[in-house]
């Protein structure tokens, strides 16, 4: 495994597959989002799309912050797939699609991210460009 604090362009590979790290949907968090942010949502349909978006975002911060130079370009091709309970745990995971060199200092790497529920379905899916500092 890759020393995240170390993490360089060169360090990464095509096809590699990153652990993001965990997280549980707690129901206190889900209600005040509710309250604050979507008033009328029913949590009996789990955790509205803007809360999954903002679990996967904060997973993939924490992951990918320590990165050297690291810095995200874009999130495209969002796909919510479901809305998990209250209480599920979730994990996320990226994996590289593709690197491009951009200079001597830098360089984009392609990235599909995922968050799963426990029993490995695809809870939400992106994908990501993300500028490196080269070695």
């Amino acid at each position: 495994m890759i020393e995240p604090l170390h993490v360089h362009f060169e360090d990464l590979e095509i096809g590699q597959v990153i652990p993001l790290g965990a997280c549980a949907v707690d129901a206190a968090a889900l209600e005040l989002f509710v309250e604050r942010f979507l008033p009328g949502w029913d949590t009996a349909y789990g955790v509205p799309e803007g809360m999954v978006y903002a679990l996967w975002s904060r997973l993939s911060a924490d992951r990918m912050g320590g990165w050297a130079g690291s810095k995200t370009l874009a999130v495209d091709g969002l796909r919510f797939l479901r809305n998990p309970p209250a209480g599920e745990l979730m994990r996320g995971r990226l994996t590289v699609m593709g690197k491009d060199p951009v200079g001597d200092e830098k360089g984009v790497v392609i990235a599909q991210q995922d968050l799963l529920d426990e029993a490995g379905r695809l809870v939400f899916s992106c994908l990501t460009r993300a500028l490196v500092a080269r070695r």
